[in-house]
């Protein structure tokens, strides 16, 4: 069997806890500025980085039987999910109506259905070469937001705005990353960090949308040309955050390491503590910039709870379909409480 590579898990594991902590942080955005350039920082980077790191890993796309396995991986949870949230938020928000809509992604499912998308689509630009596809994908990131209609809607904004990131990741390879991963790179990408930071603290008044991608120019406010450039400046901005962010992930194994193989579980999952906790009283414990240390280990219990062996042994058969294991379970429990009870 094939060791995992503890760099990539620690990456993803890293990553999905930012997830967590920028939805969380999301709640506070618009009353403390301190929080609110955080959660732009962490925006810069979180996602395309995800994104990036799925692309780096579907160099399999043209292999029999690829297609159908991630259907049945991303789709069938996608659609399930999209059920489950819907009732969810109808008892959550006492709604009028319960209303199911397959085809506008809840919160945070677009990725499932983006990714879907960037798989099917690397049939077409995989077969060019890799500045030519490159450039393609990026003209097409930037002239997508002037059609007004493409927006939420099957995720298509996002899934053609961020197809470029997926696509760089699919055409690195293992040799790109370690030479991100060089000492004199991490000093550089430390300075990066401070840099951007800095910048959206002095600009305060930068749309933090434009770091979603869900939104097509005209709802963003900017004319023609300058929402161009702006959609190129944040490709820009969040290509050097990415790199900057994997200069920094650690490639030795740590206790947290073989938790990054079950990010799929804490996107699905999160998403309902997320809700309720914005919902509830116990967000006002967390309104003063000085409690953003408990909200961040709140993120990290929420992030290690979801992902672990027992989190995925009962909602495994969700969300991969696969009750098997969960049977097993069941039955070596059953079978030493027999014991217990002769």
């Amino acid at each position: 069997m094939k060791q995992r590579d503890y760099y990539f898990d620690n990456a993803k594991f890293i990553l999905i806890f930012l997830v967590v902590f920028g939805h969380l942080l999301q709640t506070f955005i618009k009353d403390h500025q301190f929080m609110s350039n955080l959660y732009k920082v962490i925006y810069t980077f979180h996602m395309p980085a995800f994104i990036l790191v799925s692309g780096y890993f579907a160099k399999g796309y043209n292999k029999t039987g690829y297609i159908p396995k991630i259907a049945k991986k991303l789709i069938f949870p996608y659609l399930l999910f999209q059920m489950i949230y819907s009732v969810f938020y109808y008892y959550l928000f006492n709604k009028s109506q319960l209303v199911i809509d397959p085809l506008n992604p809840h919160w945070s499912l677009w990725f499932l259905i983006s990714l879907f998308c960037w798989n099917i689509m690397l049939l077409i630009f995989a077969r060019f070469n890799s500045k030519g596809s490159l450039a393609a994908a990026l003209l097409i990131g930037l002239g997508i937001g002037y059609i007004d209609w493409i927006s939420n809607y099957l995720s298509l904004s996002r899934t053609f705005v961020f197809f470029p990131l997926f696509l760089l990741g699919y055409f690195m390879n293992k040799e790109h990353f370690q030479q991100i991963t060089k000492p004199a790179f991490k000093l550089f990408a430390g300075l990066i960090f401070v840099f951007v930071f800095t910048g959206f603290y002095l600009n305060p008044d930068i749309n933090y949308k434009w770091l979603l991608g869900s939104k097509p120019y005209a709802e963003l406010g900017a004319a023609a040309l300058p929402a161009l450039l702006n959609r190129l400046g944040f490709y820009l901005l969040s290509l050097v955050m990415v790199l900057s962010f994997f200069a920094f992930v650690p490639k030795r194994q740590y206790y947290f390491t073989h938790l990054g193989k079950n990010t799929l579980y804490v996107y699905l999952l999160h998403g309902f503590f997320v809700r309720m906790f914005r919902e509830s009283h116990v967000q006002n414990y967390f309104k003063d910039p000085e409690t953003l240390l408990f909200l961040a280990v709140l993120s990290l219990f929420l992030t290690m709870i979801l992902s672990s062996k027992t989190a995925t042994l009962f909602t495994q058969p969700l969300i991969e379909l696969e009750a098997s294991r969960l049977r097993r379970f069941t039955a070596r429990i059953a079978a030493r409480m027999n014991v217990n009870q002769t």
